[in-house]
């Protein structure tokens, strides 16, 4: 029972810090942490995994339109919006899926309770949080140049602390597109990354080693999809506001608590 309350609460985490720029792969850590979870980084990379793609498909629920429009316009076989849009994504994922098979064994040393660091790149997500909040809105689209930069930052949030959706989102809007296109651009971009990396390690077979069961993945899964579609839907509508600067707080808040615990303890 203790383990799949543990599962209930680890895919609340995700669902809600998937879309919610205050890093949702940090969060894991920290949960894990606090309830001392002293599962192996191979094991835990299972659960990680999964709530993975149960934000994976929330996303593909909340934008199910654009996938549509964009699936339709791929079979047109001609270049119109959707391809373009196909392209950019393709063009985006190149240095997180890079950075992703060059260094894959590092990474995954970096997911095994690494408050630390954590701590450290939550403090940075705040400041690009900050900072994005203080551009000025538009009504640029997302080029080629942009997407390249885009992925660049996807890159580095590969990092646990560093927040996914804060760093591309606030890359985004730093080089003067529009709020809503850079949320879109930011949520759909990932999808393909997310179905790569499990598709990767099941061919590898690193989930071959996990003691995590059945029913605690399911749990953690149906939790992290619907409060992920929950804050999926909120975030879009933050962006647009430019209310990102409380959420810088909260990660500075976050990282002072967890360096004075590590401090003092």
């Amino acid at each position: 029972m203790i383990e799949l309350l543990k599962a209930l609460v680890l895919g609340i985490v995700q669902g809600l810090t998937e879309f919610l720029p205050v890093s949702s792969s940090g969060h894991l850590e920290l949960a894990k942490w606090i309830m001392q979870d002293d599962s192996l980084a191979a094991e835990s990379m299972l659960m990680t995994v999964t709530l993975h793609a149960a934000t994976a498909l929330a996303t593909l629920v909340v934008f199910r339109k654009d996938v549509l429009e964009i699936i339709q316009d791929l079979f047109k076989f001609k270049w119109n919006d959707g391809t373009k849009f196909a392209a950019l994504v393709v063009v985006s994922m190149v240095p997180a899926a890079i950075v992703g098979v060059l260094f894959d064994d590092m990474l995954e040393a970096l997911f095994d309770k690494q408050v630390v660091l954590v701590a450290c790149m939550l403090i940075l997500t705040g400041l690009l949080l900050f900072l994005a909040d203080r551009a000025k809105n538009t009504n640029k689209d997302v080029g080629f140049k942009d997407a390249v930069i885009i992925g660049l930052a996807q890159a580095v949030a590969i990092l646990p602390g560093i927040s996914r959706s804060g760093a591309t989102i606030s890359t985004s809007v730093l080089l003067g597109i529009d709020r809503e296109k850079s949320a879109r651009f930011s949520f759909l971009m990932v999808v393909p990354l997310i179905l790569g990396k499990m598709a990767k390690d099941l061919l590898d077979g690193d989930f071959g080693a996990s003691t995590v069961s059945m029913p605690e993945l399911g749990i953690g899964f149906v939790a992290a999809f619907f409060t992920g579609i929950a804050a999926c839907v909120w975030m879009i509508k933050l962006v647009k506001k430019a209310e990102l600067k409380w959420f810088a707080y909260y990660c500075f808040a976050v990282a002072a608590v967890v360096l004075v615990i590590k401090a003092v303890g």
